[in-house]
């Protein structure tokens, strides 16, 4: 039940009945790191949900268990050879897994250098023989692995016909898979491009003013949105895939160039000083032609369903049928609710959650409310993590002259073998992460309400559990582990 409970929420997003396949843009957040806490573009690559991998570097249909793949090139993929794009099937993009049911739910940067490396093993043997590939963590395939768990992803998908993806497969596998990349005219931002004009042509178009030249991520996301919404055919819609709460910094939202230049005080206070006749220009630019929200395209367009509805909506407009228009608008903001949530029903499980951390203080479930926000590091610094065969992680933990290991996977995180106050400790402070996160950071209210459930099976398991550890005049066992200190 467990298991399910986790696995149906991936299921629903990616699985809903439609008629056609897609194609979309995945939207990767920026990472403060490298060139990228710089610039702040973040990293754009293509999704298929009828393309599959037959191998990294070859394509093929999917089969009707598999849930499509994602297709990306950098700066230096890592490989023995320089390839230009590597695929991987969509699951493991997203959680380092092939099933989702065995997706993490607790990331570090520990866990997912495991993931990464049962990746290198199983898939990578053959284009990745030695160091520097199998060493380094500048080789870029790494990022093709767990992606959530070091920053929010956004799809942006149109429908797509079977003879499209044929097409698609037929050019890619006869090509040479041979990397050129240029930061400034060849980077993954233009390589997008090309995959999703070879659908569509003319759907994404770089914005060479507001990024000086370049073609950004944003600029294809916001042009390849543009497109769609002029073809309401096409049945847009946009999934979000948090990052995982865990130890690793939250990503920060994309921006174009003009963007960051206008929001970033260590650009902008320069600008003002020794460009001030050029910084209105800037400005301008940014406000008038550059501004685009991918967390308010996903409240617009949440799922396959609202996008039904909203053809049908503008089909009802057209005829000028004024009843069925107000009750389709009437379940498309039902629809948009339902899967992103209100600001009112977060304010519910906001002020619920504090309800329970306030009755788990008494109980000796959690030592105090203050302390979960410390949880991860602790879990960190403590434990060592393992990798099963499927991709599950646990974690090991020895304390006061005690083993034990809990669950850090969607399937493992309840199961038997996982301690119940550790679960039930890593369970709230995921959801204490989640309800103080942005709207671009949590996850959607399905998903939400799905963890919300499981969070509850924990809370009765690890009330057992401490009711059977009682010992008489004596307190029984609070937090499973010790604390490391203030931050």
């Amino acid at each position: 039940m467990v298991r399910f409970l986790f696995s149906v929420v991936f299921l629903v997003c990616l699985a809903g009945p439609r008629a056609h396949a897609d194609v979309g843009v995945v939207l990767n957040e920026s990472l403060d790191s490298s060139v990228d806490r710089v610039t702040g573009t973040g990293h754009s690559a293509v999704y298929f949900s009828r393309i599959c991998p037959d191998s990294p570097v070859k394509l093929r249909l999917c089969r009707s268990d598999e849930q499509g793949s994602v297709m990306s090139n950098y700066i230096n993929i890592g490989e023995d050879q320089p390839f230009e794009w590597n695929v991987v099937s969509l699951s493991m993009y997203l959680y380092g897994v092939e099933d989702s049911r065995y997706r993490p739910v607790f990331g570090s940067y520990k866990a997912k250098h495991l993931l990464e490396e049962r990746y290198l093993a199983k898939y990578l043997t053959a284009y990745c023989e030695g160091p520097p590939c199998t060493t380094s963590f500048k080789a870029e395939w790494r990022e093709m692995v767990a992606a959530t768990l070091i920053r929010n992803v956004y799809i942006f998908s149109i429908d797509t016909t079977v003879d499209q993806d044929r097409e698609l497969i037929a050019e890619f596998n006869s090509a040479p898979n041979k990397s050129h990349f240029n930061g400034l005219t060849r980077n993954c931002a233009d390589f997008t491009r090309r995959v999703i004009n070879s659908y569509f042509p003319h759907a994404v178009n770089p914005d060479y003013l507001n990024d000086f030249g370049m073609t950004s991520p944003k600029a294809v996301a916001r042009t390849f949105t543009r497109y769609a919404l002029r073809h309401p055919e096409t049945n847009f819609r946009v999934q979000h895939f948090a990052q995982v709460p865990g130890t690793i910094k939250r990503s920060r939202e994309c921006r174009a160039g003009t963007e960051q230049l206008y929001h970033s005080k260590k650009f902008l206070i320069p600008m003002i000083v020794f460009a001030d006749h050029e910084l209105p220009v800037v400005v301008a630019s940014y406000v008038l032609t550059g501004r685009f929200n991918p967390q308010h395209q996903l409240e617009q367009h949440p799922a396959a369903r609202a996008a039904e509805i909203g053809r049908e909506l503008q089909l009802a407009k057209t005829a000028q049928d004024k009843t069925r228009a107000k009750k389709l608008e009437m379940d498309e903001n039902l629809e948009r609710a339902r899967v992103v949530g209100t600001a009112e029903e977060w304010k519910e499980y906001r002020e619920a959650f504090d309800r329970i951390t306030a009755e788990a203080i008494p109980e000796e479930l959690i030592p105090d409310s203050q302390r979960l926000h410390r949880y991860f590091k602790n879990l960190d610094l403590r434990g060592t993590p393992l990798v099963d065969e499927h991709g599950a992680l646990w974690m090991e933990i020895r304390e006061s002259g005690r083993e034990f290991k809990v669950g850090l996977s969607a399937n493992n995180i309840l199961a038997p073998a996982s301690d119940s106050l550790g679960a039930y400790e890593l369970l709230l402070a995921r959801t204490n992460t989640i309800l103080k996160s942005p709207k671009h950071s949590r996850e959607s209210m399905l998903e939400f309400r799905r963890d919300w459930a499981v969070q509850q099976r924990a809370s009765e398991r690890s009330a057992v559990s401490v009711a059977r550890n009682a010992i008489p005049g004596k307190a029984g066992r609070t937090m499973f582990l010790s604390d490391a200190g203030d931050d």
